[in-house]
């Protein structure tokens, strides 16, 4: 990915049968999920109905020294979050999991995708005298599940009701007192699955890549509008919500966000990207001598690239392991020097040759031309770009910080411009017509390619809605 991108979240929760140090296991979790989210996350401990936390900016790594994990208590659930922020400022305030105390007891709740209506909720509920203390929508989910719960009979039956009043993506772990709480928008815009531990633990995530991290055998994804309670009796699932709604899996998880070796819904990252490469290559077939890719998201697409057009498959950069993804600086002079910092061409496999280089997507174009900048400078003869996706034209409301037309290159610019002005000799994007085949469905979501959204969205509210709140936080 080129780092013109900002994503979303991961989330992580556990229950344990007994008093375990589930902090460790949110952690190693976190860290399996830190490709979601670099600016922000947090644990949440339950001991025994008192809630122990800590959360803050930074890496997981960094914000939880041994020292930090060491001062958890055991406990029988917990949930964890990373974060980049979609909606709500750069923050510690923001950094979730959000904690609630209410007149029928706690919460702690964190969340992966983003409300499209989120600006009309908030004034709503601030006209009601509501008191926000963060800027993220998440508090809006939070503050609804402890307005219902005054008349539910319990937390989950709060939360039902609550998929009445929002829109968009939301897959949710919850921590009461005495449960574990997951659940999925009825569209299924972002991944979420369970899965169990030889200690009988039960984990829930994202991806099945953290589960993974922790010793859990993945069990199954939970289904879009479902919401599944995990507590000493069991697991108990709630569908009133399921198929209330066309489901649509957001496109770009599978092509950029998750991690290749997860599974989503039944569909391996990995083998999506890699059809993504082999659907390229015949829709732009071209004369070369080698196919590299852009580390990471573009590496599988460059193979099944190569293996569809038999030129060789090599590999065209070196990735320093131990920067982040460029995205998480926003200027764009430190952009390009991270680049600088985090890719290295191998001159040994582009020299003199032409080259196909693959990446995941282009938005402002600026990232890309400096990479076939460098590609340039290591002695490449032609470079060939081709990209996994097809460009980005609209805004996303559901997660994906594409929030504004006139900052997409492919707005303003035709394919032959747009290869003129990343310095590329040609330039070919996925066909619109071919993502479904990425996921053997017609069930996804593309709306930033084709602007054809799922649910209705409140166009120019969002940007009101940040102004607003940045304003607010700068008085």
């Amino acid at each position: 990915m080129q780092g013109e991108i900002n994503e979303e979240c991961g989330v992580f929760g556990i229950f344990s049968p007994t008093p375990v140090n589930v902090a460790k296991s949110v952690y190693y979790g976190l860290y399996a999920l830190q490709h979601r989210g670099q600016e922000s996350c947090g644990i949440v401990v339950n001991d025994d109905g008192l809630f122990c936390s800590h959360k803050d900016l930074g890496l997981v790594n960094e914000v939880f020294t041994k020292e930090v994990i060491s001062k958890f208590p055991q406990g029988k659930i917990a949930v964890g979050h990373v974060r980049y922020g979609t909606t709500g400022a750069t923050n510690r305030n923001n950094c979730q999991p959000i904690e609630v105390n209410h007149r029928k007891g706690r919460i702690a709740i964190a969340h992966n995708g983003n409300l499209s209506n989120a600006y009309n909720l908030r004034e709503e509920l601030e006209m009601t005298g509501a008191i926000f203390h963060t800027t993220c929508d998440t508090e809006i989910i939070a503050y609804l599940i402890t307005k219902e719960r005054l008349t539910a009979p319990c937390t989950e039956q709060a939360l039902s009701a609550v998929f009445d009043k929002i829109e968009g993506a939301y897959s949710l772990v919850l921590m009461t007192p005495t449960k574990l709480i997951a659940a999925r928008d009825p569209q299924g815009f972002r991944p979420l699955c369970y899965g169990i531990t030889e200690s009988n633990a039960y984990v829930v995530a994202s991806e099945s890549c953290a589960l993974e991290s922790v010793g859990a055998k993945f069990v199954r994804d939970i289904e879009a509008g479902e919401i599944v309670v995990f507590d000493d009796e069991g697991v108990h699932s709630n569908r009133t919500h399921c198929k209330s709604a066309k489901l649509s899996r957001c496109i770009f998880e599978y092509i950029y966000f998750a991690r290749p070796d997860s599974v989503i819904d039944g569909v391996s990252v990995h083998r999506s990207r890699e059809k993504a490469g082999e659907l390229l290559a015949m829709a732009h077939p071209v004369d070369a001598d080698v196919v590299i890719g852009v580390p990471d998201s573009g590496l599988d697409a460059a193979l099944g690239y190569s293996q569809q057009s038999g030129i060789p498959y090599g590999i065209g950069f070196i990735k320093n392991k131990y920067i982040g993804r460029t995205f998480i600086t926003p200027e764009q002079n430190e952009r390009i020097n991270l680049v600088n910092i985090k890719l290295n061409p191998i001159k040994e496999t582009v020299e003199g040759k032409r080259v196909v280089l693959i990446d995941d997507s282009i938005v402002r174009g600026t990232t890309s031309r400096h990479i076939v900048t460098l590609l340039r400078q290591a002695g490449a003869k032609e470079i060939h770009m081709r990209i996994s996706a097809p460009p980005f034209l609209y805004p996303c409301y559901y997660g994906t910080d594409i929030d504004s037309r006139e900052n997409l290159i492919a707005v303003n610019h035709s394919v032959e411009e747009i290869a003129k002005i990343i310095g590329a000799d040609s330039l070919g994007y996925l066909p619109l017509e071919d993502l479904g085949k990425l996921i053997d469905s017609n069930e996804f979501c593309s709306a930033c390619f084709e602007g054809n959204y799922p649910t209705k969205v409140y166009e120019g509210k969002k940007d009101r809605f940040e102004r607003k709140l940045s304003q607010r936080d700068s008085e």
